[in-house]
C-alpha cells in the first residue's frame, strides 16, 4: 500500500482547504507486478509533477529527500507557502483523492497531519 501523508499547518480542516506545506508518500501500491502497476505509476507522475511544479512555476524554497527501494518521497516548503504552491499541492492531494476512491484504500491511503 502506499501511504501520503499530507502536513497542514491548520487543524480540524481537510486537506483540499488546509494550508498544506508538504507532503510524503512512501510504499508501494501492489496492485500489479512491478513495472505493470497503474496505481504506482499514477501515484508517481502526479507527486513528481507537483514537485517539478512547484519548482519552475513558484519561488518558493523546499527540501525533498527521496528512497527509491522503500518508494519513500517526502516534499516540505521551507519558506512561506505562495497561493500558486499551495493550489498546487491542492491539486495532487485532489488527483490522489480520486485515485484512492477509484482503487480503494488497499491500495492507496491518504493521511492529513498537522506540521
Amino acid at each position: 500500500m502506499i501511504t501520503v501523508t499530507f502536513y497542514t499547518k491548520e487543524t480540524g480542516q481537510k486537506a483540499s482547504e488546509a494550508s498544506i506545506t508538504g507532503f510524503r508518500s512512501e510504499g508501494h501500491a501492489g496492485y500489479a507486478k512491478h513495472g505493470r502497476d497503474i496505481i504506482c505509476a499514477a501515484v508517481s507522475a502526479l507527486v513528481i509533477n507537483t514537485m517539478n511544479s512547484v519548482h519552475a512555476l513558484t519561488t518558493d524554497v523546499f527540501a525533498y529527500d527521496t528512497d527509491e527501494k522503500r518508494g519513500m518521497v517526502e516534499f516540505k516548503i521551507t519558506s512561506a507557502v505562495s497561493p500558486e504552491a499551495l493550489l498546487l499541492l491542492r491539486s495532487l492531494f485532489l488527483g490522489l483523492k480520486d485515485i484512492q476512491e477509484e482503487y480503494g484504500e488497499k491500495y492507496l491511503r491518504i493521511v492529513v497531519q498537522n506540521s
